[in-house]
């Protein structure tokens, strides 16, 4: 099973749950990212991620949104980016985090359940 992301969505080797089972190597390769959006923190900062003006928001204008030290909020954010969901770049002293939308296009193909509901 490819390891990143980009492998993962350009790979014809996996297909909706609702068509095929996933094998014990898929599981492995989509399970990071299921478990790290299954983290109410993750799952927010993830969505303030995806909706930032501009495609990308600094780490500086994520931390005032939760009563959580920095730290915290930078493991979070470090999770989100090893599961391949958020890319990021240091610019000076600050972080800038933005979507890899692959990932979540690749999240919504595995769940689509548009076949099956149109009897495909």
């Amino acid at each position: 099973m490819p390891s990143s992301t980009t492998e993962m969505a350009s790979s014809s080797a996996w297909v909706p749950v609702v068509r095929r089972p996933l094998d014990a190597d898929q599981a492995r390769a989509f399970a990071p990212m299921f478990k790290a959006l299954g983290d109410p923190v993750r799952l927010r900062l993830l969505s303030m991620i995806a909706s930032a003006g501009g495609g990308e928001v600094c780490v500086c204008d994520l931390t005032g949104s939760f009563q959580l030290t920095g730290p915290t909020i930078s493991h979070h954010l470090k999770v989100l980016r090893e599961a391949g969901l958020v890319d990021s770049d240091r610019r000076g002293t600050w972080v800038y985090y933005r979507l890899v939308p692959a990932a979540l296009a690749l999240l919504a193909g595995l769940l689509d359940v548009g076949s099956v509901a149109a009897g495909v």
